[in-house]
């Protein structure tokens, strides 16, 4: 008897944190997709975050050469993956409600689903070391 309410607190629980979600969201946007584009963005900083270490020596390297590739973006990219992996959980952990200071516009204010830390993802359009992700002869890296 006691575990049958223990789930049905867990799904009357669930269902007001969607709710809550459901009344947060944009007008015009789908109701559930901005969460779950935060879930996404979550799961993939936290299993991808360790990839900062090798990106940020490449960013690093390409701004200031060769020496402070080699020392200070190691240093940099430890940073970065703690960062990366607080994050990921963060947004894991936060994806049904909407954060303070996230707007889904770079240039927007106010509470929304974007992400906390920009890029959003580690690897990008932009910062595309050796075409691991995009090849530089498709159409999405010739856009900009």
């Amino acid at each position: 008897m006691r575990f049958g309410k223990s789930v049905l607190a867990g799904a009357v629980l669930a269902v007001m944190m969607i709710g809550g979600s459901v009344c947060q969201a944009a007008p015009g946007d789908p109701w559930i997709m901005k969460p779950v584009e935060k879930l996404g963005r979550g799961i993939a900083n936290v299993a991808f975050g360790p990839l900062e270490l090798l990106m940020k020596g490449w960013d690093v390297t390409q701004e200031q050469g060769g020496i402070a590739g080699v020392t200070y973006g190691p240093l940099k990219g430890v940073c970065y993956v703690i960062a990366r992996e607080v994050v990921g959980v963060v947004d894991i952990v936060t994806f049904p409600f909407p954060l303070p200071d996230c707007p889904d516009d770079p240039a927007g204010f106010g509470a929304g689903y974007g992400p906390i830390m920009r890029p959003a993802y580690v690897v990008d359009i932009k910062h595309n070391a050796f075409n691991f992700v995009y090849d530089e002869n498709s159409i999405v890296s010739q856009s900009y």
